[in-house]
């Protein structure tokens, strides 16, 4: 179950990290994925926008896609892409489950 602190936590941390280059990682479906570079362009009570820098196309996420893993966000600073939503946390949350 996700807890409205780590939505409201998610929407802070996306909040500040307007203009940050990330990486986005998602599925389109029969077992097709994509990976793409993009950066944060705005934030939105229930939404946020980036934009993929191959064509400058704009793409909203929910806070919710971002949690629940349907779309995985690596932050880019300098050489390093850092999960936006470290995997011990999932590993733990999905420990405590069980």
């Amino acid at each position: 179950m996700i807890c409205k602190k780590d939505i409201t936590d998610l929407k802070t941390d996306i909040g500040e990290m307007i203009g940050q280059k990330i990486v986005v990682r998602g599925t389109l479906g029969r077992s097709k994925s994509f990976e793409k570079e993009a950066t944060i362009e705005k934030a939105y009570p229930n939404i946020f926008v980036v934009k993929y820098e191959e064509n400058n196309r704009n793409v909203t996420y929910s806070y919710t896609d971002v949690l629940t893993r349907t779309v995985e966000i690596d932050v880019i600073d300098g050489n390093l892409a850092t999960p936006l939503i470290p995997p011990q946390i999932e590993e733990l949350k999905k420990v405590k489950n069980l």
